[in-house]
């Protein structure tokens, strides 16, 4: 059985609109089957740094002891993570963290900034990062649970040279967007895992495509391609989780115009 966890979490992006990440949280939850669908309280309030270097850490923490709590309710179940921002992936990667565990990473962005390397402070820019075990107490996974080998970023063309040296450091797999339908899933059987969580940033896909994204970012993955390319991962790999992030509509009119899309992903993740 698949559950969805809906967090409309907004404290870990930069952007000036990231309030309309719990818009986005909520459209896709009105599309949800109720009876399977949990969601976790997100705090009004912004949050303190605490002298992490992560802006609003205080209710990240909180929120991510929360969405811990809701996944551990539910054991034996599939469960996919709907956000808010890409920092509600953490915490259930780190539910999911096992030794024969890959993760696959759709982003337009590396997600691999630390406190000390990132230009904003904001956590969903460190996200990954704290999958591998960079992050304040609170805010990651312990280190040395993923292995950087078993992770693979896909679709991402938006690095900042601080994310391409971890990248070169670490050996963390890399595919192209335009090269996801045809070689991602035989990358991922080569890590060697046998399970996979799957997190996708709405902005991997090309802006053609979608318009509910803060940070759009041009030569994205078609919708297809991307749907393609897991199934083909879930072919070869049992899915031990997923999440979704990143949706940000301009007006509830705009939402309706990008469901479909999402629907798509969620149907292709969710899928017996």
């Amino acid at each position: 059985m698949t559950r969805f966890v809906v967090v409309p979490q907004w404290q870990g992006s930069p952007s000036a609109r990231a309030m309309a990440l719990i818009d986005g949280a909520e459209a896709i939850q009105g599309d949800l089957p109720t009876s399977s669908t949990s969601r976790v309280p997100v705090p009004v309030e912004a949050g303190e740094s605490l002298g992490t270097g992560v802006q609003r850490a205080s209710t990240l923490r909180r929120v991510a002891q929360h969405v811990r709590e809701e996944l551990d309710a539910f054991p034996g179940e599939r469960l996919i993570v709907i956000g808010g921002d890409c920092g509600v992936a953490v915490p259930a990667v780190r539910h999911a963290a096992s030794d024969d565990l890959a993760v696959v990473w759709f982003d337009a962005h590396g997600d691999l900034h630390s406190p000390e390397t990132s230009p904003s402070g904001a956590y969903s820019g460190m996200a990954l990062r704290a999958v591998l075990g960079t992050a304040p107490d609170g805010l990651g996974a312990p280190a040395g649970v993923i292995a950087p080998d078993r992770v693979v970023l896909a679709g991402a063309r938006d690095l900042d040279l601080d994310e391409d040296l971890v990248i070169s450091d670490t050996g963390i797999r890399v595919v192209r967007a335009d090269q996801i339908a045809e070689s991602l899933a035989d990358v991922v059987a080569g890590t060697g895992a046998r399970r996979v969580f799957i997190h996708v940033d709405l902005d991997v896909l090309d802006p053609a495509h979608i318009e509910g994204v803060s940070v759009a970012q041009p030569f994205g993955a078609d919708p297809a391609d991307l749907i393609a390319a897991i199934t083909a991962i879930r072919e070869r790999l049992e899915l031990a989780g997923a999440s979704i992030a990143g949706f940000a509509p301009r007006s509830a009119d705009a939402a309706v115009d990008d469901m479909g899309t999402i629907l798509r992903i969620i149907g292709a993740l969710a899928k017996a």
